[in-house]
Parts: C-alpha cells; structure tokens; sequence
C-alpha cells in the first residue's frame, strides 16, 4: 500500500515502504493531526479498503491494490457493515 520515493526522481518506485517507516509515517501524520486514538498501519489500511469500497470499488480490486492473496483477507478490512442508517433501524418493529 505504501511505496517508496526513488532517489532523485522524485517519483514512486516500485519498491515498498518498510513496515515500521510505514508506521512510523502514520504515527507522525496522526500527531499532526491531533488524532489522540492509537492509530497505526492496519488504521488506515481499513479506511482506505473501506473508502475505496463506498465509493464504489470492487473487492477483487481493493485486494489487489493492497496485495492481499484472497478477497476473505480484505473483507477483515471492510468496515462498511456497521454503517447501519436510521431507515434500517426503523425497520424494526416490535
């Protein structure tokens, strides 16, 4: 999800981002934006799934974007379900 930037060229490369630069870099981008909840790698992996998905994206694409072997694994990130609108809970009727 993350790449780096090639020396220079100031363009992506197609290596990846270290896992604890990755985390790293989240960490730094939460603390300037006065995000006081513990936030990290898998945080903005499951916003990003997520909001790539609302706005109409495929699951099969997402987990490609993400290099995920199986959709099953970007379903864990998908966090749309609790989305649930007041239309829905009015459904209910006791």
């Amino acid at each position: 999800m993350f790449c780096t930037i090639g020396r220079g060229t100031k363009r992506l490369s197609d290596r990846p981002l270290p896992q604890a630069s990755a985390f790293q870099m989240v960490r730094r981008r939460a603390v300037a934006a006065e995000i006081a909840t513990a936030i990290g790698n898998h945080s903005f992996r499951a916003t990003a799934i997520t909001a790539y998905l609302k706005n109409g994206g495929t699951l099969e694409c997402a987990a490609t974007m993400v290099n995920h072997a199986s959709t099953r694994t970007t379903q864990l990130y998908d966090r749309r379900p609790g989305d649930v609108t007041l239309d829905e809970v009015e459904r209910v009727l006791i």
